[in-house]
């Protein structure tokens, strides 16, 4: 197949008629497309069914001495492969599929390359054309290399750092090293209060001074604790949690401090480590520090001043270096104002206090918590997750959830596990609320549609951002209401992408 080179081809004559018939202008718009890829490419050449160059055009040419071709008639006529290194233009020629953008390398240096099959009126493959789109793409298409190479930097760093995890999980497993299970991720939410207790946790992980965590049962603070630590310099130690709740007075001191070998009566020989000593390096979680007995609240708070303990039935102290992080449901304030917990202990905790809202100020985030609490019981249960219909999920979100997660949660799976189906409607849940002493909430009728000069002037003045990232929030929150917490659904009804509805749950404007 012999093609005229298009710098040699006279320019057609002025106002030359456009052919009418489908053959027609497909014989121009070949011929144009031939001619713009030969004037603004780098260089164009061709070969044959099997593989032979038969053409090569003016831009091309300026390429064959550093192929070691001395002339033009050197390069015609040779099998493509004897004098372009690399190239791949055979896979193309026995495939007949196109490789429209590639990278090729050789001693003439590194282009942008196309491959395009030419075919017959019977499309059979009776050659092919090479076009090379750019030369020295390091300088002409630096921005979009970079770019890349930032993304690839990135996910190298979070392969290595995963292969970490990983390792740490692997060699941690058999030898009791305690490790941090979640991480801010872990924590579902995108409403303004999920995105604030989150942006200041993370600002508390980056310090060094305790962080006391507030809020009602079943908010996730233990959650958070574990991705303070996580995310703090300390990750690569070990993260210990007590529950001060759930151990009894009488053994709270030997819980925080150990014992020595043979302290007592019956005691273990070899002695026994404690939290402290246990979470040296790491994270020390006092989960319901409200409930600490007075007694062992002074001990509490010399070692959190000294940085050492007194292992009980011994007479030498232990330094340790721990970060603390404590959590209470209680209100430690009017506990200090009753005497019933130390006004200084207060004080050496109430450092960094963090409020973790309750469920029923973030209702928005219902539907994306219904989702991942679905994952996960059907994970633990070897079934399919649950499908809550719309009605289901309106009245989860008009429930005062005292419990929080925690009971939103349990409810979920009663639901499941006493459904003949896979989806749950409201009647259903309503039945499993009031036969816990639940008298169910009914959902919020739908709001009006505002009206011009139906909102208070004081809203309408607030800044625009503001305002358009509440409706944007108020809009994900309704979709996703409206398809049972369903993401695909939902991105598909807003006209976004799932990747920007994430991004948007996950850092609202």
């Amino acid at each position: 197949m012999a093609l005229p080179d298009p710098a040699t081809t006279p320019a057609a004559a002025t106002h030359a008629a456009l052919p009418l018939d489908a053959q027609g202008i497909l014989e121009l718009a070949a011929r144009s497309m031939f001619q713009l890829f030969s004037s603004v490419s780098q260089g164009m050449f061709l070969v044959d069914h099997s593989g032979r160059i038969v053409w090569v055009n003016e831009g091309y040419r300026r390429f064959l001495p550093d192929l070691g071709v001395g002339s033009v008639e050197q390069f015609l006529g040779r099998m493509v492969e004897e004098v372009i290194p690399n190239t791949q233009m055979r896979s193309v020629l026995d495939t007949g599929k196109p490789v429209l953008i590639d990278l090729l390398t050789n001693q003439a240096g590194t282009f942008v390359v196309s491959r395009i099959p030419l075919r017959d009126e019977a499309q059979q493959v009776i050659g092919a054309i090479g076009i090379v789109l750019f030369d020295h793409p390091e300088t002409t298409l630096q921005p979009l290399i970079s770019k890349f190479a930032l993304l690839q930097r990135d996910l190298d760093d979070a392969r290595r750092e995963l292969a970490v995890q990983r390792g740490r999980q692997i060699s941690g497993a058999g030898s009791g090293v305690r490790r941090a299970k979640y991480t801010f991720a872990s924590f579902v939410g995108s409403s303004p209060a999920a995105a604030e207790v989150k942006r200041q946790a993370r600002r508390a992980a980056q310090s060094s001074s305790p962080v006391l965590l507030l809020g009602e049962t079943g908010t996730g603070k233990e959650l958070l604790a574990h991705a303070i630590h996580a995310t703090s310099a300390r990750s690569g130690g070990p993260f210990v949690s007590v529950n001060i709740a759930a151990v009894p007075d009488t053994l709270l001191e030997a819980e925080f401090f150990g014992v020595a070998p043979g302290a007592y009566t019956g005691a273990d020989r070899k002695g026994r480590d404690g939290k402290f000593k246990l979470a040296d390096g790491g994270t020390l979680f006092l989960d319901e520090i409200g409930d600490m007995p007075p007694s062992l609240q002074a001990k509490l708070l010399r070692a959190l001043q000294e940085g050492e303990i007194e292992p009980l039935g011994s007479n030498q102290l232990v330094p340790f270096d721990v970060r603390v992080v404590a959590a209470t449901s209680r209100d430690l304030t009017a506990l200090v104002r009753e005497g019933k917990f130390r006004e200084d202990l207060f004080y050496r905790l109430h450092v960094l206090p963090l409020r973790v809202p309750p469920l029923r100020e973030r209702r928005s985030d219902i539907p994306a918590l219904v989702e991942v609490l679905g994952e996960d019981l059907a994970l633990r249960n070897g079934s399919a997750p649950p499908e809550l219909l719309p009605d289901a999920l309106a009245l989860l979100m008009a429930q005062p959830w005292r419990g929080n997660i925690r009971e939103l949660r349990n409810v979920l799976e009663q639901a499941a596990m006493r459904s003949d189906s896979d989806t749950i409607d409201a009647a259903q849940l309503t039945r499993i609320l009031r036969e816990t002493g639940v008298e169910p909430a009914a959902p919020e009728p739908d709001a009006p549609a505002l009206q011009p000069g139906a909102q208070a002037q004081g809203d309408l003045l607030r800044p625009l951002a503001q305002q358009v990232a509440e409706l944007e929030r108020r809009a994900i929150a309704a979709a996703l209401a409206a398809h049972g917490g369903n993401k695909q659904a939902t991105a598909r009804q807003l006209g976004i992408s799932r990747a920007t509805l994430y991004a948007r749950m996950e850092n609202p404007a």
